[in-house]
């Protein structure tokens, strides 16, 4: 059963529906969800309206709105999800990682994975380190391409609190695999930790057996700069 607040909040957002929109959203998503056409600004805008008249929920209750929203169809309403998530991640305890996990394994693609890994589970673990090394073996061996790569991501801007022997065991698991979104993530993942200390990135892929997209990703920083000089 769904809240009166979520009942609003999909009714209010429905309304603005624009099907003129809809088919390019989708078509960019590989058609993997269907879209009510709202694009990124306008929807930030209608969801602060929306908050503004009806409050924003907090706690374990934005959790759940989050999670009712999770699971309507419209790529719209997870972006939302996500919105609300980031609102009320300082105030979440622990165990939220397990909420945070089915995020990630459910309406599963780049673009809501991207944004977990790196605001939602990056900032939680920061919160909560402890939690960091069985989560972390357990998300490498779990055999779902979405947890392998927020493993690689969540350090992402980690800058000089990364901690790099992790960073570089969990690409070391992962460099051989054949998945474009894993190879992808090895290479951002290296390229955003080369603004840090590129020595130590050069260092790593001159000594790791990488695919090409990983290497041609993770040096783009450093050969830039060569370039320049």
């Amino acid at each position: 059963m769904t809240s009166a607040y979520m009942n609003e909040l999909e009714k209010w957002l429905r309304t603005h529906a624009n099907t003129e929109n809809a088919p390019s959203m989708e078509a960019y998503m590989k058609n993997h969800f269907p879209f009510l056409g709202i694009r990124n600004p306008e929807r930030v805008a209608l969801t602060k309206q929306f908050t503004k008249e009806h409050g924003f929920p907090k706690g374990e209750e934005a959790v759940r709105v989050a999670q009712e929203l999770w699971r309507l169809p419209e790529r719209e309403f997870h972006y939302t999800a996500l919105l609300m998530l980031i609102q009320v991640r300082k105030t979440v305890p622990a165990e939220h990682i397990q909420a945070l996990e089915q995020f990630v394994v459910t309406n599963s693609w780049w673009d809501s994975v991207d944004t977990i890994a790196d605001h939602l589970i990056g900032y939680h673990l920061q919160r909560f380190p402890d939690l960091i090394p069985s989560y972390v073996e357990k998300w490498l061996a779990s055999n779902n391409m979405w947890l392998q790569r927020t493993a690689i991501l969540f350090q992402l801007k980690y800058k000089k609190k990364t901690d790099v022997p992790l960073l570089f065991h969990c690409i070391s698991v992962m460099a051989d695999s054949k998945e474009f979104f894993i190879r992808k993530a090895i290479g951002w993942a290296l390229r955003e930790y080369s603004k840090t200390d590129a020595a130590a990135v050069q260092s790593f892929v001159a000594s790791t057996a990488l695919s090409p997209l990983s290497v041609r990703e993770a040096l783009k920083v450093i050969d830039k700069k060569l370039a320049e000089n």
